[in-house]
């Protein structure tokens, strides 16, 4: 089977760190982009494609010789990550095939350890739909709501046993992920969430804690922690 990667890291989100783009912030000396690109620069995969705004100016500005031949910047980037992705696929199209399997991983996950990525590749390889890591929920987990004074209370307890944290990379085939993504509504927040749209189940793959989302300043010392162990 062919695979190949894509990375969306259009996103201007400045939460973290003043008005750098949180892909862009540094963690074991290299941006946070680097650690994703390079969990997925592997022998098994094509090309690794990265998604970036059209305006930016950062990316030119870090060395990116470690993947020479196998990383490939496009500038054009969307409003939503369901934008960006399908943008990126759309400027991809010239290289992949329809049967082609893409990879979409986020770029503020740099933790993905190499295990999983194999996992998901061998467990998904031969799905008719495609698959997702994710991680079942072991907290008891509760659904909220304001009261009258504005204080969140606890409305329910959801039934922890059905639920699932997903994570990335989520693995279709080309074909298949442009046709959801074009139907999908740009407030899909991933692409697994697109394939359901079109009435499909995708695989659940089990992941590891240490692919990490980095979203709060905590996040940040936890994945240096751990990219300081590799």
């Amino acid at each position: 089977m062919t695979l190949y990667a894509l990375i969306p890291a259009a996103g201007a989100g400045t939460r973290l760190h003043g008005d750098l783009p949180k892909q862009y912030l540094l963690l074991a000396g290299k941006p946070m982009l680097w650690h994703a690109v390079n969990a997925m620069c592997v022998a098994s995969i094509e090309n690794v494609f990265v998604v970036l705004a059209s305006e930016d100016k950062r990316f030119a500005q870090f060395d990116w010789s470690a993947f020479a031949g196998k990383l490939e910047p496009l500038y054009c980037g969307g409003e939503t990550r369901r934008d960006s992705v399908y943008n990126g696929m759309v400027a991809a199209m010239a290289a992949v095939d329809a049967d082609d399997w893409m990879l979409v991983h986020d770029a503020a996950r740099p933790c993905l350890p190499r295990g999983d990525l194999a996992n998901l590749i061998r467990e998904t390889g031969d799905d008719r739909i495609g698959g997702i890591l994710a991680l079942p929920v072991s907290d008891t987990v509760k659904k909220a709501r304001k009261d009258e004074a504005g204080v969140r209370r606890v409305a329910a307890t959801e039934d922890r046993s059905q639920l699932w944290l997903a994570q990335t990379p989520q693995m279709f085939r080309f074909g298949l992920l442009m046709e959801a993504l074009k139907q999908a509504s740009a407030t899909v927040t991933d692409e697994a969430s697109a394939v359901e749209q079109m009435g499909l189940r995708p695989r659940l793959v089990t992941g590891s804690r240490v692919n990490i989302k980095v979203t709060f300043a905590e996040d940040l010392r936890l994945a240096e922690a751990m990219l300081g162990k590799k």
